[in-house]
């Protein structure tokens, strides 16, 4: 894109991190911790401290890309029992800062913006594999009601903007994301940091290594490091309003079965390893296809799973001491 010939100033909302000294951009990894994004004041001070001339706004990540590129902010998130659970939190205080970052990112010309849904966003019912063009075609899955109304309003408030000022905002549409730097919070976190966490913790205690749910629901996930990539040649090739997603294809589902094995392989767990059946699975599958980015992109080789996860794993091992890792109960209490 010609405007990126000039010098650029990426703001990265709410995270902190590195990029490759190859790319002559200058990257802002602005942390939470510089201002509630929910309150548009905090939104301008901290776009006119910066002054960026482009914006990657990934709610609901976590701090997932260390070494290649940290994509995060200070949204309201968690893993599938805080969605149910708060729902009205999730809703009102997601739709906040995203409506304070793409307000203050028209008002300050902010020339383009990259925002992160999920693949939550997409019906509960609908017909499979997943695309781009089937997000608003009926309400989401109950478990994620707050988190993706708010998330779909992103789509919807881009396109908004584009017909009005001719704004380019788009968004992206990543499938499970998970590496090094992640949210390990045994309460917060997405599943396979809370389980690697937790695998950890029974391996470092002896303690049985149980997992929610009956470990059948099948998923897509991303190594944050591809992602990363990913996000970069968004930033630079991608032009259009409409989201693409993100992600490996719909014929590498895996399930959460398949990856408590590899979490337990990785870890060297040989203890007792079970499953909670009492527990909810939530959505048991919601596969998405990446016809639209192999098409635009061409090849891409994603990381192979196994090989992330036990990236991801020696990388917690070797930095719990400073990993996100929340409240940690003792051995003797209960999980």
């Amino acid at each position: 894109m010609s405007d990126l010939a000039n010098k650029i100033v990426i703001l990265v909302t709410g995270g902190s991190g590195l990029v490759g000294s190859a790319i002559r951009w200058e990257w802002i990894f602005a942390r939470s911790s510089e201002g509630d994004l929910r309150d548009p004041e905090a939104a301008k001070k901290l776009f006119e401290k910066y002054k960026p001339t482009h914006v990657i706004h990934l709610a609901a990540l976590g701090n997932l890309f260390g070494i290649d590129l940290i994509l995060a902010d200070n949204s309201v998130v968690g893993g599938l029992f805080k969605n149910m659970k708060y729902k009205l939190t999730f809703l009102r205080d997601n739709t906040l800062i995203n409506d304070n970052v793409l307000q203050t990112s028209h008002e300050t010309k902010v020339k383009k913006v990259i925002s992160c849904l999920s693949t939550c966003v997409f019906p509960d019912r609908v017909q499979y594999p997943l695309d781009e063009t089937k997000i608003h075609l009926g309400p989401p899955h109950e478990s994620n009601f707050g988190y993706a109304h708010a998330k779909r309003m992103v789509d919807v408030t881009n396109h908004a903007y584009h017909e009005e000022f001719g704004s380019s905002f788009t968004s992206a549409i990543p499938t499970n994301v998970f590496g090094p730097h992640d949210n390990f919070d045994l309460e917060d976190s997405h599943v396979i940091p809370g389980l690697l966490h937790k695998c950890y913790l029974a391996k470092k205690n002896g303690t049985p290594f149980t997992v929610a749910g009956t470990g059948k629901p099948l998923r897509q996930f991303i190594y944050s490091r591809d992602l990363a990539k990913l996000f970069i040649w968004q930033l630079r090739e991608y032009d259009e309003i409409d989201p693409v997603i993100l992600s490996v294809g719909e014929n590498e589902e895996i399930s959460i079965k398949q990856v408590a094995d590899a979490i337990v392989k990785a870890i060297g767990f040989e203890g007792d390893y079970k499953f909670d059946t009492t527990r909810a699975d939530g959505q048991f599958r919601k596969p998405a296809s990446n016809a639209k980015l192999l098409r635009l992109i061409g090849n891409f080789t994603f990381t192979p799973f196994d090989q992330a996860l036990e990236e991801t794993a020696a990388w917690f091992v070797q930095n719990y001491d400073k990993a996100r890792i929340g409240q940690v109960p003792k051995a003797n209490e209960p999980e």
